[in-house]
């Protein structure tokens, strides 16, 4: 499964094959988005689909390769099954004739994995209904709901949206504010976006595209600038900011720009709280200074991008990192959600990026092994605040207190 470029709910569909799953996409998206065949196997890989399911609203949905596939080509298939379990917010598991036995209980067990939500559905009930014996066996293994289904006349179609509208967990279609909290009516907030090359041509990067939208959706004023302009704007208009965002490569710069009693941050750090695993993040930063000779370093990219010869990332982290240590260490790129290239355990450090294009669900599962295994875990402006001495304040807008424990808004 290659990463996910959509904030949408992601809904897998999982079951063994020839189970009904295309069917009861087709269903759900009242329309044939998915090829149907009585033929076990037709799909073959996870297939994503983007629709409004009427009565709940845009979503992703994932049809999956059968979990019982068969064959060399098929367990390479049911790997990618089981890894798309992590980018998605709910899953529907299809069963029919009354059949649960390993193969279903593998899946739940992935699911239990990822701490993902889910239902079963006991499709073609005008063929084989379930059973008393059945439902009773399944809930007692499980807890899970189960809905009886046919997708020839779906009598139950509206109860099957129902069960996806109270199981899907409301974060993963309900968008919280990335700084509203910090924010009330009228105030100005200064975003410090460079022009440089890595920019897009004509356009700004999602995460100041975002901020913008936030900020207005908050009926705050938000006032964009490059960062050769700050000093000037603020002698000038003598504008007192209630909130100043700045790209993380010139935190520098804005640092001594921005009087210390205007709260600064970066986008990259206001994404972390956003989206990231922003608890681990405050933990793991400070780890920085005790990395040693040969530590191994991993930057997680949620994206492919085109690489330019200072990209952020691949060559400006790395370099910032190992002056600042002074040690000499060794750094691993991986773009999108493909898999690592080694044990994680051999990583000493690894360093995410915002995840602008994918789900909070996808970035924390994308970070769990390492929270799992107690590798520290940081992000790119966190970590570009700390090695340039301005993490203090790169965080402290979002800090309640930090005395005692980590606590973070």
């Amino acid at each position: 499964m290659t990463k996910g470029k959509e904030s949408k709910p992601h809904i897998g569909i999982y079951g063994r094959r020839n189970n009904g799953k295309s069917s009861l996409i087709n269903k759900l998206a009242g329309q044939d988005i998915s090829i149907v065949s009585d033929f076990a196997g037709t799909t073959t890989d996870p297939v994503k689909k983007s629709f409004e399911i009427t009565g709940f609203g845009p979503v992703i949905l994932i049809d999956t390769a059968g979990i019982d596939d068969t064959g060399e080509l098929g367990i390479k298939r049911i790997d990618k099954t089981l890894t798309s379990i992590k980018t998605v917010d709910l899953a529907i598991l299809v069963i029919t004739e009354n059949n649960f036995d390993e193969f279903e209980k593998q899946l739940i067990e992935e699911f239990k994995k990822t701490d993902t939500p889910f239902f079963i559905v006991h499709n073609k009930s005008d063929l084989h209904q379930l059973s008393d014996n059945s439902r009773a066996l399944i809930v007692s293994q499980t807890n899970a709901n189960i809905i009886e289904f046919d997708t020839i006349k779906a009598e139950n179609l509206e109860k099957l949206i129902r069960l996806i509208k109270t199981t899907i967990p409301e974060s993963s279609y309900k968008t919280p504010s990335l700084v509203g909290d910090l924010l009330s009516y009228g105030d100005i907030v200064l975003l410090i976006t460079p022009i440089d090359i890595e920019a897009p041509a004509g356009r700004m990067i999602l995460p100041q595209v975002q901020a913008i939208r936030d900020i207005l959706d908050n009926d705050a004023i938000a006032i964009v600038l490059k960062e050769r302009e700050v000093d000037a704007f603020l002698r000038k208009t003598k504008i007192t900011p209630a909130l100043a965002i700045t790209d993380s490569q010139i935190f520098t710069k804005a640092d001594a720009s921005v009087p210390k009693n205007i709260p600064l941050t970066s986008f990259s750090t206001v994404l972390a709280r956003y989206k990231g695993d922003f608890e681990h993040y405050l933990k793991g930063t400070p780890k920085i200074s005790e990395l040693k000779d040969g530590d191994r370093i991993l930057l997680l990219e949620s994206c492919t991008h085109h690489v330019s010869c200072d990209d952020i990332g691949r060559v400006k982290i790395p370099r910032w990192l190992s002056n600042f240590t002074g040690k000499k260490l060794e750094y691993e790129v991986v773009s999108g959600l493909d898999n690592l290239p080694r044990d994680i355990n051999e990583y000493a450090l690894l360093i995410q990026c915002g995840g602008c294009v994918i789900t909070r669900k996808q970035l924390i599962n994308r970070l769990k092994p390492a929270t799992d295994a107690g590798i520290p875990v940081t992000n790119y402006g966190m970590a570009i605040a700390y090695v340039q001495g301005i993490y203090d304040r790169a965080i402290a807008p979002f800090m309640k207190t930090t005395e005692s424990s980590i606590d973070y808004l």
